[in-house]
């Protein structure tokens, strides 16, 4: 059996920058372990797989995994693939809707940008002793997001964007925490705010560019700086640029995206 196979790097306006993910449309879907194997031998952060949605609920059912796991909300693969249906496959359509295991997902055209509507999650505090420790960080709060579907995201707040750069963790030590993911976050120099991303549990040392982390960030830099639109900056040696609107319980999150590679797999 051959596929198609699409790798765009997200959130970027060129190519090695951003992050990469793998774009695989097919005709029905394969075993779920089938699935697994294909995206732990593409190692990136995250491989996309697509059907037409037969539910009819949407235009696609979309499906994230990493290179270890199956996700419920990934904002880089979806960004690619809302840009391979919109420049390649489909390039008169305004818009396409995905069915997937955080509900309905939305990306429409603006502008040179593909803008993501993504559910909004608030925060509340929670203690993990240790986690800063193998961070190396001095953490002024510790949060999670209690209604994110993987609850055991932990965002840790630090003094600057001078202290989230400087982050050099202890990813053995990270691994020890079964399957905890960390964002740390700070106000940005020049933007509103600046994150990392680590992920080991999941097969991630650290995410170039994490979407679904700004369903959580978005809403709660909303709240600190009073404003609804904000530009926020992952902050990864490959980095990337992500605007978000936050507003009746969502957040339009929107980026570019660059076309890298497309080829066939053959299994």
């Amino acid at each position: 059996m051959r596929l198609p196979i699409y790798q765009i790097d997200a959130f970027a306006d060129r190519v090695f920058a951003g992050n990469p993910a793998a774009v695989i449309p097919m005709d029905a879907w394969l075993p779920d372990e089938t699935l697994r194997a294909i995206a732990a031998e593409n190692n990136l952060a995250e491989t996309a797989f697509l059907i037409s949605d037969e539910t009819g609920e949407a235009d696609y059912h979309l499906r994230w995994f990493t290179p270890v796991i199956e996700v419920d909300l990934c904002g880089h693969a979806t960004l690619a693939t809302a840009y391979y249906l919109l420049n390649i496959a489909a390039p008169d359509k305004p818009s396409v809707s995905f069915r997937t295991r955080s509900g309905i997902l939305t990306v429409t055209r603006d502008g040179d940008r593909l803008s993501m509507d993504f559910p909004a999650y608030q925060t509340a505090e929670r203690e993990m002793p240790g986690l800063a420790e193998a961070l190396g960080v001095e953490a002024l709060a510790s949060l999670h997001s209690p209604d994110e579907p993987e609850r055991d995201r932990m965002i840790l707040l630090l003094a600057d964007e001078a202290a989230v750069r400087a982050v050099s963790p202890d990813i053995s030590a990270l691994k020890r925490f079964d399957d905890v993911s960390v964002c740390v976050t700070a106000p940005g120099d020049e933007i509103d705010f600046v994150s990392r991303y680590f992920a080991p549990n999941h097969g991630i040392d650290e995410d170039p560019v994490t979407g679904s982390n700004h369903s959580i960030l978005a809403p709660y830099w909303a709240e600190r700086l009073g404003k609804s639109d904000l530009v926020a900056r992952q902050i990864s040696e490959r980095g990337g640029e992500l605007r978000c609107r936050v507003g009746g319980g969502r957040v339009e999150i929107s980026g570019r995206a660059v076309l890298y590679l497309k080829g066939e797999i053959e299994i």
